[in-house]
């Protein structure tokens, strides 16, 4: 018998219709559940859709998410019933987001832009990413894919996983990496161990001009911190996410000198939701031939 599984949207129906053992129901979010939802096993949350829902599905036993951030639901998840990210789906986006901010800080694009603006030839010489130090703290399907572009622009990458294993460092290793860093990048999920990991202690061991890029979630960065080394000119940042999010009018980040900012947009790119689904498809595919999904979240996530 085919399991139930509420989709949000046209796309989820298209990739999921013809999975043998999956029978796909779309629902709106923000209106009441179709009938069918009585019999759901598997719900796909749709933009704006909360823990709130979930009361009203009686025989869930898994949440496929759409994205690989599972911070908005591991604490809502009832008793037996297992939550699944996307991991793998939105790896490459961030990662290029990663390698584009970079390559647009050293070589000043902005600087060129404005003086484009002017209608001024105004030529400078310019740092290069090339021969940088760059320590990858998350060493998932992100961070390995940010590790593979960055090596043709003979960056020297060192990889930082929770734990270590064979080519990757725990993070017990991190105080005696940072000293040598041009650039860390954040890629971790945020956690109870990784909220506030990168504290006044852990900004001030990076030496003077290393980029901080934070691409993981906001709190996983003391902002009060950054603000203290931006503030002062020492260090440099790439913010594609921050504490507080969204960040509001008048914060002190949007005036802070040695920053870039842009709004949570490291996966959002063209493709983005047949990529989503493509891997959504495959969990359930699992799951319905009654295996565990590869993406499940086990303990904390």
């Amino acid at each position: 018998m085919a399991i139930t599984v509420l989709v949000p949207d046209d796309g989820g129906m298209t990739a999921l219709t013809g999975i043998d053992g999956v029978y796909p129901v779309k629902y709106e979010p923000g209106q009441p559940l179709p009938e069918a939802a009585a019999d759901a096993e598997v719900l796909v949350p749709g933009v704006g859709i909360s823990g709130k829902v979930l009361s009203d599905l009686p025989k869930l036993r898994l949440i496929q998410l759409r994205s690989a951030g599972a911070e908005d639901w591991v604490d809502v998840v009832p008793p037996g019933v297992l939550l699944s990210t996307c991991r793998g789906a939105h790896g490459g986006s961030t990662a290029e987001w990663a390698v584009a901010t970079l390559l647009s800080l050293y070589r000043e694009l902005p600087d060129f832009q404005a003086a484009h603006a002017e209608g001024v030839w105004r030529p400078h010489g310019t740092d290069t990413l090339q021969g940088k130090r760059a320590v990858i703290v998350g060493a998932g399907d992100v961070g390995r894919q940010l590790e593979r572009r960055l090596t043709p622009f003979d960056v020297r990458v060192t990889m930082v996983g929770m734990a270590a294993r064979d080519g990757v460092h725990g993070v017990d290793d991190l105080p005696s990496l940072l000293a040598g860093a041009d650039i860390v990048v954040l890629l971790v999920p945020l956690t109870s161990t990784t909220r506030g990991m990168v504290d006044a202690g852990f900004l001030a061991a990076l030496p003077d001009g290393a980029v901080i890029v934070n691409a993981a979630r906001g709190p996983v960065v003391d902002t009060d911190a950054l603000l203290g080394e931006l503030t002062s000119r020492r260090l440099r940042a790439i913010l594609d996410v921050t504490d507080p999010e969204p960040l509001p009018a008048g914060h002190p980040l949007w005036t802070a000198p040695n920053v870039m900012i842009t709004p949570h947009t490291g996966g959002f790119v063209g493709g983005m939701l047949a990529r989503s689904y493509a891997v959504v498809a495959r969990e359930l595919e699992r799951y319905a031939g009654g295996e565990l999904p590869e993406n499940l979240v086990n303990g904390e996530y």
